[in-house]
């Protein structure tokens, strides 16, 4: 599989990234070991989780479930070396993971030790701040984005405050580098200037969903990231399973993400399917698996470095994995450029 520097820095991943908020409620433990090992035989190096994971159903309860599977998995397998460890760390908005308490330069600390003790890892190779914690348009909010003020200067205070924080976790080995999640370009170029201006730790990815179905990324944030080396990382590339064709308008297979939350956060309604059907004939007109080839198409724009897919069977992780080696024609190109212009924004 092939490899890419993260941005700026000196990590060396695998161009696909495998997401795992799906272990510890829809996947066992046994699962998750069964995933990475499939991951790591296909070439995959480089992992994302989150300290709030698992999700679809998320609770209190097992908060922190998903890095302990990694973590029992780096116990029996040695394979820590092997991989780029990435998590997050939860913003306030996250109410069931330490009752919102979010991050600051002083929570960090013990937000950091608290995941590198689930992942029995000395170090993580990439920690994000899953969600700004000022408004944010995130997660189908743009419909309803409408912010009247920003205060400025208390958002440099928190910012400055923060990478401060992600300053002291790097000089102690905890940490190597950090990221933004959810972020605007608005934000991604504070972040950045305010880290140039104060000689401290620029981010050097951001973690946002982007695929097929939702393009929010294209104009002002991919500018941002290819003018400042700040790379994405797409989140949902495959729109939660929509452009895979296994929900089928009103089919909801059992053990799905579906079958727990029926909109997937808002991403299913009447728009939606249109969309998904013409993206699906194009796979199929160029002989194409459908996921395989969301997978490859996130991979030709400039902006990305590796998407983040999750699966729950092991067939599944199978198809992805081949995306690597996809090189889609012209002819798809544009077919893929039509329905987007056909259809855009379905959710």
């Amino acid at each position: 599989m092939k490899t890419i520097k993260l941005g700026a820095s000196d990590l060396e991943v695998s161009r696909l990234c495998l997401g795992t908020m799906g272990w510890g409620s829809r996947n066992t433990e046994a699962e998750g070991h069964a995933q990475l090992d499939q991951a790591l035989a296909g070439g995959i190096t480089f992992i994302d989780t989150a300290e709030v994971y698992p999700t679809y159903p998320i609770s209190a309860e097992t908060v922190g479930r998903t890095e302990e599977i990694i973590g029992t998995w780096f116990a029996k397998t040695g394979n820590r070396d092997r991989m780029v460890l990435a998590t997050k760390v939860s913003g306030p908005n996250q109410k069931v993971a330490r009752g919102g308490e979010g991050y600051s330069g002083a929570v960090l600390p013990k937000t950091a030790d608290g995941s590198l003790k689930r992942l029995q890892t000395d170090v993580i190779d990439l920690y994000q701040l899953h969600f700004p914690t000022r408004p944010q348009y995130h997660m189908r909010a743009n419909w309803r984005f409408n912010q009247a003020s920003v205060d400025k200067a208390a958002v440099a205070d928190h910012m400055l405050d923060v990478m401060g924080g992600m300053q002291k976790l790097i000089e102690a080995g905890k940490i190597r580098y950090w990221g933004l999640s959810n972020e605007t370009a608005w934000g991604t170029a504070q972040w950045l200037r305010l880290a140039d201006e104060n000689g401290l730790p620029r981010p050097i990815t951001i973690q946002n969903e982007y695929s097929l179905l939702c393009r929010t990324a294209d104009t002002d944030l991919s500018e941002v990231c290819v003018a400042e080396n700040i790379p994405v990382l797409p989140f949902s590339p495959l729109g939660m399973g929509l452009v895979s064709g296994k929900y089928n308008g009103d089919v909801t297979p059992p053990d799905t993400r579906r079958a727990v939350e029926a909109t997937l956060n808002g991403r299913i309604n009447p728009k939606v399917w249109p969309a998904v059907d013409a993206y699906i004939k194009i796979a199929r007109d160029h002989g194409l698996d459908p996921s395989a080839m969301a997978l490859a198409w996130t991979l030709t724009r400039h902006f990305v470095a590796a998407p983040i897919f999750g699966a729950s069977k092991p067939e599944h992780l199978e198809i992805a994995m081949t995306a690597d080696a996809i090189e889609l024609s012209d002819q798809a190109l544009e077919a893929i450029d039509a329905v987007n212009k056909a259809h855009p924004m379905p959710y």
